[in-house]
């Protein structure tokens, strides 16, 4: 269930919010449903990571991975898949910390 909020409220936030707002609804969601500190953090990890690779896809798949292909070689990266899944990565452990943050909140609020 947690990790269904979080996916939804982030992929539609997603494309009128900054990119720190997945922190806010994944940290809100984790204070509202969270149970168990590893159900937590790998729910907002997996939602936040999908959402992030399907907005970077969304983005860009309609120029032809142009920008995402220089960005790659800026960085040194031999493919610009790797820094899709780079960028996933960062934005998953942002959403899994910010779950994780939220339920240790409710722990502590509610003893």
């Amino acid at each position: 269930m947690l990790f269904i909020l979080i996916l939804v409220l982030t992929l539609i936030a997603g494309f009128i919010t900054p990119w720190w707002a997945a922190a806010i609804i994944a940290f809100v969601m984790a204070l509202y449903a969270g149970t168990k500190p590893a159900q937590a953090f790998w729910s907002g990890f997996g939602a936040v990571f999908i959402v992030w690779m399907v907005l970077a896809l969304f983005k860009s798949v309609p120029n032809d991975h142009i920008l995402a292909s220089r960005v790659a070689v800026l960085f040194h990266l031999p493919h610009w898949t790797l820094l899709l899944f780079i960028t996933a990565l960062i934005g998953g452990m942002v959403g899994g910390m910010s779950a994780l943050s939220g339920l240790l909140v409710r722990r502590l609020v509610v003893k």
